[in-house]
């Protein structure tokens, strides 16, 4: 059974609220879980200290256990110092303008400054 620890959303339409539960990864988001290790309200400011709500030692058993955690979750986990801080790679330079629309701006900005 591959488990992971991910988000199951709760609350109402437009005001969000997060339980992270450990759950099989076959199982609904919202579905079937095995353990509740936390929450997640996004609607707090976020430094607030209820924003996050984290079961350290369960959070730990799990994770010892093989389970998982989801990228929203792992990043969780990295800033409570629970887990590595997970590594995120360059994101691709496609979307740039092209060297014409770089050539147009900088033409742009010389005449207007």
């Amino acid at each position: 059974m591959a488990l992971k620890i991910r988000l199951a959303r709760a609350g109402a339409k437009k005001r969000p609220y997060y339980h992270i539960v450990v759950a099989d990864s076959r199982s609904p988001r919202d579905g079937r879980f095995i353990e509740k290790v936390g929450s997640y309200n996004p609607m707090l400011p976020s430094d607030h200290a209820e924003r996050i709500r984290l079961q350290d030692e369960r959070i730990k058993h799990w994770l010892s256990n093989g389970a998982v955690a989801t990228d929203r979750v792992a990043k969780f986990l990295g800033k409570a110092e629970l887990a590595p801080m997970p590594t995120y790679r360059e994101q691709p330079k496609q979307s740039a303008p092209k060297k014409k629309a770089q050539d147009r701006a900088a033409a742009a900005a010389a005449a207007a400054g």
